[in-house]
């Protein structure tokens, strides 16, 4: 581990015991609330890392580079990026699965578009954001946000250079 996650342990485990001298009641409701919700996302994010896991097991790195490395380029990001539309992942599973692709031979541009497609293009709840916003608003903003995931990934080339 890197310096930064000592110091957020850290900073976490002061504002914890300032929370105990505070109100210790109230700080041991909040961390049975935490809890709880540690068990309600818990079956979520070991099913996908499985089948994460087993995915990465059977697909070799050379294949994930071919794909989505970072000399895949713009096809590569795209396929990322159209991937990323049609999953519907929550954030907390998402980004340690990004981590594993990157890991495996994903190029950070590529990820990067999964990961903003993920979560702003919305191709699985279009029939639920449309009885809401209507068929043109909702066509109009996934539309927007695929083409903004773009736009992330050109930010990253220029920032990472990969």
């Amino acid at each position: 581990m890197d310096i930064q996650t000592y110091l957020f342990y850290f900073a976490a485990i002061v504002a914890l015991v300032i929370s105990f001298v505070k109100d210790k009641k109230k700080s041991m409701l909040a961390l049975k609330k935490a809890w709880k919700s540690f068990e309600n996302i818990l079956p979520q994010v070991l099913s996908l890392l499985v089948i994460v896991g087993i995915l990465l097991a059977i697909v070799n790195t050379d294949v994930i580079s071919q794909l989505i490395g970072k000399n895949s380029g713009w096809f590569g990001v795209v396929l990322a990026g159209s991937v990323g539309a049609i999953t519907l992942i929550p954030p907390y599973v998402a980004f340690p699965t990004a981590a594993l692709l990157v890991e495996a031979g994903a190029g950070y541009m590529q990820i990067g578009a999964f990961i903003s497609t993920l979560m702003m293009v919305g191709l699985v709840t279009i029939p639920v954001e449309t009885k809401f916003f209507g068929k043109k608003l909702t066509l109009l903003r996934n539309l927007l946000a695929f083409i903004f995931s773009f736009f992330v990934a050109i930010i990253i080339r220029l920032v990472v250079g990969s």
